[in-house]
């Protein structure tokens, strides 16, 4: 595995994104995160998953720089995966906890509410759903899963602005259920895997289940006329130009 890397402690894995400074997504992440996720849900040794970042990035969200050279075909796989990636987190039974290290926007935070549990470090990092001012239409799956959680008008509105939180407010509309020292980060995620792994398995898994039953539907939905729409807006020249400037920025960094 070349973006992540993986270790079972306790019966209970540990998967660190590893992908450059600020864990950006590409295609290979989306693909080896993918198959570590099922090989993880289908072992019976294990119990429960934590995915986690680096210090200061959980991860910055999309590789922009890379993405924005896939030709139509590439795109349109890389967005077909990230749904399914999506679909998969949403739907692994066992129980699943993002310990947040650091920034977390955009592609970042959708990896981290696909999770039961989210605990974020503190300091002046950043999460949420930045996609609409950069130009990138956010897919039906993905609303779905912010509004599980914020709730439908106030993911509508932090959605259209494209609104970022800094840790407190983050725990304050309930995207982050606890803000904790960056030194203490795994070590909380363990123990509330410890209080989630002490409960009856099957009563625990079929109850998450039940719970995201209507969600579950909605992300499995057929996204197909809202990814042309979404492709449609990334190939349009004030997306390219917004891109092209962000790229041009993080390159200079």
């Amino acid at each position: 595995m070349n973006t992540i890397k993986t270790t079972i402690r306790d019966k209970t894995a540990i998967i660190a994104l590893d992908n450059g400074r600020s864990n950006a997504i590409n295609a290979d992440m989306v693909k080896e995160l993918s198959t570590m996720v099922r090989d993880i849900e289908h072992d019976d040794n294990i119990g429960g998953l934590i995915i986690t970042g680096k210090d200061g990035f959980f991860s910055a969200g999309l590789d922009l720089i890379e993405l924005y050279d896939y030709d139509e075909i590439k795109i349109r796989k890389f967005w077909i995966d990230f749904l399914a990636l999506v679909s998969i987190l949403t739907c692994f039974k066992k129980p699943l906890i993002s310990a947040i290290s650091g920034h977390s926007p955009a592609g970042g935070c959708v990896i981290a509410i696909c999770s039961d549990y989210r605990i974020m470090s503190e300091g002046k990092y950043l999460i949420g759903l930045n996609e609409v001012p950069v130009g990138i239409i956010v897919p039906d799956s993905i609303f779905h899963l912010y509004s599980f959680w914020l709730g439908q008008g106030q993911a509508y509105r932090f959605l259209l602005e494209g609104k970022l939180l800094i840790p407190q407010e983050a725990l304050e509309y309930h995207l982050v259920d606890q803000v904790v020292d960056p030194d203490t980060i795994i070590s909380s995620a363990e123990r509330q895997m410890k209080k989630y792994l002490q409960l009856n398995r099957n009563a625990w898994q079929q109850s998450k289940l039940n719970l995201r039953k209507e969600l579950i539907i909605k992300v499995n939905a057929d996204q197909s006329d809202s990814l042309d729409l979404m492709l449609e807006q990334w190939w349009s020249p004030s997306t390219r130009s917004i891109l092209n400037t962000i790229i041009t920025n993080l390159q200079t960094k």
